[in-house]
């Protein structure tokens, strides 16, 4: 009496091994989380660059700006009116306090820049953080901005 329960389940068994109707679906709930995972990571990572791009320029032009000392970066603010400049010349959401500016350095004009970036891949919490330093000399007679 075992055999024909026996013999019918593996027919039933035989019929869906043969049965290709759900095979794309399948396939695709195999590789969906790995596609994903590289997609999310490629988004992430052009953003951190984004961002590194922006702190690059923004620590350029401000440390340019405190060597010729022009009218953006000078007298009124003092230290926070070259890091105030920098924020606002980064294209992006980068606060006053991510930068540091020091007049008085042996390389000349030195401003610095920090940012650390938390970036949102699934299944991971990475946070890296994103550096940028630019110093300029000033002309000959002239001082950075104070």
């Amino acid at each position: 009496m075992q055999l024909p329960i026996l013999y019918r389940i593996s027919a039933r068994f035989r019929a869906l091994a043969r049965d290709r109707r759900a095979s794309t679906a399948v396939e695709f709930a195999m590789a969906a989380p790995a596609i994903f995972l590289f997609m999310f990571g490629i988004i992430e990572c052009g953003y951190a660059l984004w961002m590194q791009n922006a702190l690059d320029y923004s620590t350029a032009v401000a440390s340019r700006c405190a060597s010729l000392n022009g009218s953006p970066c000078r007298a009124v603010g003092g230290t926070s009116q070259v890091t105030a400049y920098a924020a606002n010349q980064s294209g992006a959401s980068l606060a006053n306090t991510a930068f540091t500016y020091n007049g008085g350095s042996a390389c000349g004009c030195l401003v610095t820049g920090t940012y650390p970036i938390a970036l949102d891949i699934p299944w991971t919490s990475l946070t890296v953080n994103l550096s940028s330093q630019a110093c300029f000399k000033p002309p000959p007679n002239n001082n950075c901005a104070s």
